[in-house]
């Protein structure tokens, strides 16, 4: 089975599939977005090194249990045939209620079916105050009018 854009990417194909992997992470199902992942998948996640769908899956459910209203941007940064750096920021709260923007960095790698094989992320977490928010659209996927990294300054 294929997962639409496959490689060689082009710079629209990209964008397109860096939007569908932002939609599925704002939905917050570690099932669904263990699904984009080869089956062997490799991860580095901060300083978390993940080996698999079902560590992949273990490891998001755990990140959004903590990281709670949890509201994704993503962004193509450079890309080739193969691979991708992205560039993100995300706001989610603590269980204290502490708001929090973290600014982060990918590098992908994807199979010939289209599915990710190599994820590299490298992420800072800052606090904010609830004022400072700038990601507040409902629970799920940014809405297609929402300003993207960019367009925010971030």
């Amino acid at each position: 089975m294929t997962r639409l854009p496959v490689p060689p990417f082009g710079f629209d194909d990209a964008v397109r599939k860096v939007r569908i992997a932002e939609d599925a992470w704002n939905t917050r199902d570690p099932v669904r977005v263990a699904q984009a992942y080869t089956p062997d998948t490799r991860w580095r996640n901060r300083a978390e090194f993940l080996d698999g769908r079902a560590e992949v899956e273990a490891f998001l459910t755990r990140k959004w249990a903590a990281e709670r209203g949890y509201r994704l941007i993503k962004e193509l940064w450079s890309h080739g045939e193969t691979r991708f750096a992205v560039r993100f920021c995300y706001e989610y709260h603590d269980g204290s209620g502490q708001w929090f923007r973290a600014h982060g960095n990918e590098n992908w790698e994807f199979d010939p079916a289209g599915y990710m094989a190599v994820r590299h992320a490298s992420i800072n977490d800052v606090p904010i105050g609830e004022a400072d928010r700038l990601f507040r659209w409902p629970q799920g996927p940014r809405p297609d009018d929402h300003p993207g990294l960019t367009e925010l300054g971030l």
